[in-house]
């Protein structure tokens, strides 16, 4: 079982993904599920491929988290 990064944008019409640690592999969707199944599908797919071009599989090393700001005279 792998555990990837994956970073999901809101669009102006539609959602996109990518993982950090898989250069390339992207998906986008209609909906925020549609797009995390579409990026699914699209890692078990680049894997697959990594794997029949004897490449061997990135080791995930991207994490994300969110961090608070304070700036001065600001109402948020």
């Amino acid at each position: 079982m792998y555990r990837f990064l994956v970073i999901i944008e809101e669009g102006s019409q539609s959602y996109g993904a990518y993982s950090p640690d898989l250069p390339g592999c992207v998906a986008v969707g209609d909906t925020e599920e549609e797009v995390k199944e579409n990026m699914r599908q699209a890692i078990a797919m680049h894997i697959q491929g990594m794997m029949e071009d004897n490449e061997s599989i990135p080791v995930p090393h991207s994490t994300a988290s969110y961090i608070d700001v304070s700036l001065p005279n600001s109402a948020a």
